[in-house]
């Protein structure tokens, strides 16, 4: 089996917005990017899970965490599945093959991805444990952070241990929580049919998308510094279809359309390649 070739059909069933980012980076670069990104959609697939009870999405967290935490040279074959033991069939496809993603990236990198990921799954168990209950903005920068503004930070060690790309790390929290923070938009409806309100006590939309756009405008500021490159690509991808995202959520749609999001790809990817 091609793992490369599996892990990107899995990304382009689990992601629109990544997908072709990813895709679309250099050998080596590629593997590590898609390993983060599948790890970490393992972990959120299980946080996000509409059927499983909070004290067991807490146990799952848990045991993937502390399996990766022990990670030497890989995992054996069964590292994961003990601690899903019960749970296969319930869970997501991304999920259950958490170990195959973790030995995608190369070896000279993939210890820090498991590093992200275990940190992420013990912050998502410790939420799960409060019911992702947000008071305060605080709270709300607490759980941004978590799990999204370290993907930032991961993505910075990423670009640095592939080229030597140098990046400002502040911006690059705001980075993934800009991004977060346009999802919990566009997820409101759904987040409180089951039971969970990640705005702070008193916040309405117009709350949240102001908190959004000071996030994507220091996303902006970190994508901007970044040289002519796949990185600066990969990057591009995501922040256009969440400033569009945002404006469309603004002017009272549900999300930007497969047609919208094709468009602004198309000319994002246009556009970079008339400037190399």
């Amino acid at each position: 089996m091609d793992l490369r070739r599996d892990a990107l059909q899995i990304l382009k069933e689990t992601s629109r917005t990544f997908y072709i980012p990813i895709s679309i980076l250099p050998s080596g670069l590629q593997e590590a990017v898609a390993s983060a990104y599948l790890c970490m959609r393992a972990i959120d697939e299980i946080e996000d899970h509409p059927e499983l009870d909070n004290a067991t999405k807490r146990q799952l967290l848990r045991n993937i965490s502390l399996t990766l935490q022990a990670g030497v040279d890989g995992f054996a074959v069964d590292a994961f599945s003990v601690g899903f033991s019960g749970y296969e069939a319930s869970l997501a496809e991304v999920s259950v093959r958490i170990r195959e993603w973790s030995i995608l990236a190369p070896e000279s990198i993939a210890p820090r991805i498991w590093d992200a990921t275990a940190a992420m799954a013990d912050r998502m168990a410790d939420w799960s444990e409060r019911n992702w209950k947000i008071d305060t903005e605080s709270d709300l920068d607490r759980y941004t952070f978590g799990v999204a503004g370290a993907v930032g930070l991961l993505l910075s060690d990423l670009w640095s241990w592939y080229d030597g790309t140098s990046t400002n790390r502040t911006q690059a929290i705001a980075f993934g929580r800009g991004l977060q923070a346009v999802n919990i938009l566009r997820n409101h409806s759904e987040d409180l049919k089951r039971g969970v309100d990640f705005y702070p006590t008193g916040w309405n939309n117009t709350n949240l998308q102001e908190y959004a756009r000071r996030n994507l405008a220091l996303a902006d500021a970190y994508t901007s510094s970044l040289p002519a490159g796949p990185v600066l690509h990969f990057c591009q991808i995501p922040l256009t279809l969440a400033h569009g995202t945002l404006e469309a959520l603004a002017n009272g749609k549900e999300k930007l359309s497969r047609s919208d999001v094709f468009a602004l790809i198309e000319t994002l990817i246009g556009v970079n390649m008339k400037a190399s």
